[in-house]
């Protein structure tokens, strides 16, 4: 195992042992199999961002709710995953987002098994990987999004989060009710300038 594996597992490991109230911890760990998973776990961070969550990079975060993020490989570095997924709770993690690809795309299912009982919500990267994400036995359970979909990931977690903190409830019943004002503007602009003109607008 790498010097840099070994260092990661070590920090994990000494965040979960210290004494850190909910509010100055990450509330939701993003993990993907690669950097190549990037752009299509961006999504989760969008949905986050717009909801007001902030990036804690080592150093804490200025905001209530915020979120980490790491590279972690079932498959390349399994000692990494299972750190990562045993420290979850006593680092202070509510629910995980993982992405992995591949027909063998197996982080979110093993991060779920260890995890438990903080919830994983799976982000299968490609169509060819829905199978592996979803594919959990009865009493290992795992939430799961369509390939690709990490924005809705994204609002799962906080919908998760929301059942205990009434601000990002509030925050969420703000977003959806601006999507339904922007389908009920776009809805009365196609009634009242009809399709042909409607298609020609930019």
């Amino acid at each position: 195992m790498s010097t840099e594996i070994d260092d990661l597992i070590d920090e994990l490991r000494t965040e979960a042992a210290a004494d850190r109230p909910p509010a100055e911890t990450p509330d939701v760990g993003i993990i993907m199999g690669s950097d190549s998973d990037l752009d299509t776990m961006a999504g989760a961070y969008e949905a986050l961002s717009e909801l007001g969550f902030e990036e804690d990079t080592g150093e804490g975060a200025e905001s209530r709710f915020s979120y980490e993020s790491y590279v972690v490989s079932a498959h390349r570095t399994p000692d990494l995953m299972y750190a990562y997924a045993e420290t979850a709770r006593e680092r202070g993690l509510s629910v995980i987002i993982a992405g992995a690809g591949g027909k063998s795309a197996d982080l979110p299912n093993m991060t779920a098994s260890i995890a438990f009982p903080v919830p994983v919500i799976g982000v299968p990267v490609q169509e060819k990987s829905v199978d592996s994400v979803i594919g959990m036995p009865t009493g290992a359970p795992i939430v799961a999004v369509d390939a690709g979909k990490s924005f809705n990931a994204g609002l799962s977690a906080a919908q998760l989060l929301a059942s205990d903190h009434e601000e990002l409830a509030e925050r969420l019943v703000d977003y959806h009710e601006e999507l339904e004002s922007e389908v009920g503007t776009v809805s009365r602009e196609l009634h009242e300038q009809g399709i042909e003109v409607f298609r020609e607008d930019p």
